[in-house]
Parts: C-alpha cells; sequence; structure tokens
C-alpha cells in the first residue's frame, strides 16, 4: 500500500480542491452566508456576500493548517467522487425491508433501483 504524500507547506494544501458547503441562512430577516470544508472538522466560518464567505473561509483554512502542522497532526486531503465505489450496506427492520421490496415490484423496478429513487428524493 502506498503512503500518501505528505505536505509541510501550507501554500501546498491551500492549493488543494477542498469542497466548500455553503448554505445561506435567514436570521430573523439579517442573511448572511455560513460555509465550512467537508474534510476540515471544524473549518468555517461567515459571510455577508458569498465573496466575503470565500475570503473568510479561507482564512479560516490557512488557520487550520498551520495549527495542524505546527502540532505534528495530518491534514486531511479532499475527496472526489471517484473515492467511493457507489456501494454501501445499510441494515433495515425486515418489515421495511417488505414494504420497499413489495413498492418495487408494484412499479416494476428492481429494490436497488426503487432505493435509489427514493434517496434521491
Amino acid at each position: 500500500m502506498e503512503k500518501p504524500e505528505v505536505f509541510y507547506d501550507i501554500k501546498k494544501y491551500m492549493s488543494l480542491p477542498y469542497n466548500f458547503i455553503i448554505n445561506y441562512i435567514d436570521d430573523e430577516g439579517e442573511g448572511y452566508y455560513y460555509g465550512r470544508v467537508l474534510e476540515l472538522d471544524g473549518c468555517q466560518s461567515t459571510g455577508d456576500t458569498l465573496e466575503e464567505l470565500y475570503e473568510n473561509i479561507k482564512e479560516a483554512m490557512e488557520g487550520y493548517i498551520e495549527t495542524k502542522l505546527e502540532n505534528g497532526f495530518d491534514v486531511p486531503k479532499p475527496v472526489n467522487a471517484t473515492d467511493y465505489s457507489g456501494k454501501f450496506n445499510v441494515r433495515i427492520p425486515r418489515t421495511l425491508h417488505q414494504r420497499l421490496s413489495f413498492e418495487a415490484e408494484k412499479e416494476g423496478v428492481s429494490l436497488n433501483q426503487y432505493v435509489l429513487y427514493k434517496l434521491a428524493l
């Protein structure tokens, strides 16, 4: 198994394609943007505009990465769709399995197709 590459330079980490999750928050008529970095647990910020949020989240990322490196911790790398197989197993109650199977049969599709449809809603 190949050991993952470790950077010791904040700029190299900052150049990686991290995933941002952004929400618009309406707080009693006062709106602002809230964002976090998916891979960097606890790395978050806010801004009145998307541009301000982007600048603030980049600043938060720099601080997060700098702190991790200074303390000898690994910095998580970005994830992308190719990191996932598209498969996962879920244990569900037998009665739910039965109901979903009946509904899939009624729709004339496989159970997998039906569950995918339900998850995509």
